[in-house]
Parts: structure tokens; sequence; C-alpha cells
């Protein structure tokens, strides 16, 4: 199960303990797994392997480098010895060219033929089709499991937010994966999966992500915190009715840097803070009120802004100081 400890710089994309990292292992075990039982002909457990004179040895540990840092890989073993894996061959240390495929997998963008296209382009032409084959079949198999295994039935805080990444479709653009963290009830920090979006995304596409949780076993959340996705809100409603969403107060203030000349970022931030550090909604609605009277006519649009978001942006003024710093903003996933 891929759950790392809270970490006070929060949940990390890349390098050690990222999520990328973990995912890679995976696929790269993934797929030493569909080498060997190729290259014995028959799948672990499989009747077909007795007598067959030669069977799997257990695995090696080996560690490689990638584009998303070190990862520790078991690199399964036969009793001949005749067993030569090829995606991370023998005595290889670096591995290059395997965030792409990782990610757009994981994220359900890459169809079963992409990914055998994308395989066989990491092999080369020395490994056959039927071989591109069998170890596609597990990669597709372990990611599968990964983005469906049951889930908890209640999470205290859900975190939704949006990384942007070059993924090659055809030609190299950037396309948001929205990622679904959870704080659970014993403290820790959960990715429950990540989905591929392109930019458009409303609340249909959050009913099908929500929806899909549910069924993997989520019944109730406390608390969901996000950046004023389009349409998340009523989707939350309809699956999760008594969840509480938490707009990202960091994105909300970053938002009203749009509509501020760049002079008076530190003052509006200034002004601002009193609003968001209010100890509750009344005095949050009166130093709203005095930063109103003081930028309103200069800056309609972020009053506006703010007015827009109130519903979503209060919740978290209702707790301690202490859990007001878990749940005010996305930037554990980021």
């Amino acid at each position: 199960m891929l759950v790392d400890r809270a970490r006070s710089e929060g949940l990390q994309l890349t390098g050690e303990g990222g999520l990328l990292q973990q995912l890679t292992k995976r696929v790269l075990e993934s797929a030493l797994e569909g080498e060997i039982t190729d290259h014995l002909g028959y799948e672990k457990h499989e009747a077909a392997g007795k007598n067959s004179g030669n069977s799997r040895n257990g695995t090696r540990a080996k560690t490689v480098l990638t584009d998303v840092g070190p990862v520790e890989v078991r690199v399964p073993r036969d009793v001949a010895g005749s067993f030569e894996p090829q995606i991370v061959k023998k005595r290889q240390r670096r591995l290059t060219g395997v965030d792409e495929m990782v990610l757009s997998l994981s994220a359900k963008g890459l169809t079963h033929g992409e990914i055998s296209a994308h395989l066989a382009e990491v092999y080369g032409a020395e490994v056959s089709k039927q071989t591109i084959s069998t170890i596609t079949d597990k990669v597709m198999e372990g990611m599968a499991e990964w983005q469906n295994r049951p889930l908890d039935r209640v999470y205290p805080v859900l975190f939704v937010d949006a990384i942007n990444v070059k993924i090659r479709d055809g030609q190299v653009a950037n396309r948001p994966i929205y990622v679904v963290m959870a704080v659970t009830a014993e403290g820790t920090r959960d990715i429950l999966g990540i989905w591929a979006g392109d930019g458009g995304e409303g609340a249909k596409y959050w009913l099908h992500v929500f929806t899909e949780l549910k069924n993997r076993g989520l019944d109730d959340v406390l608390m969901l915190v996000c950046d004023g996705l389009k349409g998340l809100p009523e989707a939350v409603e309809t699956v999760w009715p008594r969840t509480i969403v938490q707009t990202c107060v960091v994105h909300l203030l970053r938002n009203s840097f749009r509509y501020a000349a760049r002079q008076d970022w530190d003052k509006v931030a200034k002004a601002l803070k009193p609003v968001y550090t209010a100890p509750s909604e009344d005095a949050a609605v009166e130093r709203f009120g005095e930063f109103q009277d003081a930028w309103g006519r200069k800056y309609p649009a972020i009053i506006k802004l703010w007015e827009n978001a109130w519903a979503e942006f209060v919740p978290f003024l209702s707790f301690d100081v202490e859990i007001r710093k878990v749940i005010c903003s996305t930037n554990a996933i980021e």
C-alpha cells in the first residue's frame, strides 16, 4: 500500500519517498514479472511449471537511478540462472524515460496499445511482440490493482488538486493530473488515486471520480479541501452530502494578486491576513469589511472573488489553530 508518513514539507511528487518513485517501482517490478513469465513460459504458481526444468527462485534487491530519483526494485531470479532481465539489465544502474509512462499509465491516460508501443520503444527490437504483450499485461494489471485497491470507510480530510505535467500524447504538452490525497484516521497521508484531465473538467467529471472512490469503500469524508475546481462542490454534495468543502486559502490569496498591481501585492497580502487569521467567522466578516473599505474601490474584482468563495472559505475558522494549518491549503500535494 502506497502510504507515506505525514511530512512537514508535504507529499513529494519526485525524489526520495515521492509518489512517482513509488509508482515507478510498481511498474518496473510488474514489467520484470512479465519478463520472467515470458522467459519461463508459465505464470507464477501455474501447474504448467511443475517439472518444466526451470522455475522462479525468489528475487534480489537492486537500486537504479531514474528520472524521479533512486528506486529499489526486486528483480526476479530463476533456478537455472538463465533469466536476463531487459528493462533493468544486470549491472545497469541508471534508467531514464520512465516517468512520463508511469504517470500517464497510473492516471489511466494511456491505452493498452499505447503502453505496448511505449514498452516496445523501451525494450528495443530484440524483444518479440509476444514478450511485449506479456509484459504490458503485467504492467496494466499492477497499476489497475493500485488504482482500484479498497479504501478506508471514512477519512477525516481529502485534498484535491492538480499537478501540471508534460506528457507525450502525439506531441508533448502540459496536462493536468488530478491527485486525491487523504489524511487517514491514524494520521498518515495516502494517495487514493490520480486521474488525467484536459483542463475543462466539470461536475460530471468530479462525480465520476468521487463515485469511483465511493465504490472502492469510501462512505464518508468529513472535509474536502480543494482549489475552487469547477463543478467539484456540486459533485461532493451528490456523493457525500454531509462533507464540508473548504477552499484552499493559499490559492485564494494567489488568485487575489491577479487583480492587483504588483507594487500593491505586499499591501494587499498584509490587509487580507487579518481576514484568514481571524478567531471566528464573525471576526473575519468584520476584518473583510475593513479590507473592502480600504481596497474595494481600487480592486473590486478582489472583493467579488472573496465574496464568491466565502461559503467555502470560512469552514476552517471553526477549528483550532493547529488543525487550521492542516486543512486551510492543498499545498501538501504541491
